[in-house]
């Protein structure tokens, strides 16, 4: 076996392991070590979980180093079957100026959708005391209003205007 062939051998293979290892940690993250507002309904309470030691968080951040390892290594894959990718191409859309725009247009979404991240800011919201996060509209508010007292010492219960 040449040289070339074992060195993609070994990079497709730890490709396909690190692929498997993102997908498996992002359903680690999804719904083994589940946000806080699921842990409320799931637990009663406000727990704090792990996995061998590593709390939601933490399984974040492997979670991107394995990303970033796989596109070190997808770089180094295309890399080493550039010329197969330029016959390809060529043979796909024999059109010089066309082959050229698409490139280009694919040059520009690949680092859009890379980059785009870096270039945002967050919206920042204050949590309002006793009304816990706002998680869109859809969020819940519970107000706080003066029970009216009834005859025999029952309370009236309402519901609240939104």
């Amino acid at each position: 076996m040449r040289t070339k062939a074992k060195v993609n051998f070994v990079i497709d293979a730890l490709m396909f392991l690190i692929m498997c290892a993102i997908a498996g940690i992002g359903l680690l993250m999804k719904y083994v070590l589940i946000p806080g507002k699921n842990r409320w309904v799931e637990y009663g309470r406000n727990v704090d979980l792990f996995w061998l030691g590593l709390d939601r968080h933490e399984w974040g951040s492997i979670h991107l180093y394995l990303a970033l390892i796989l596109l070190t290594l997808l770089v180094i894959h295309i890399i080493l079957h550039w010329q197969m990718i330029l016959s390809l191409f060529g043979s796909l859309i024999p059109n010089t100026g066309a082959r050229s725009l698409i490139a280009l247009i694919f040059i520009v979404i690949s680092i859009s959708l890379i980059g785009f991240s870096l270039l945002l800011s967050p919206e920042v919201q204050e949590i309002q005391r006793g009304r816990g996060r706002r998680f869109g509209q859809a969020a819940v508010m519970l107000e706080q209003h003066q029970p009216v007292h009834l005859a025999s010492n029952q309370f009236e219960v309402t519901k609240a205007q939104s």
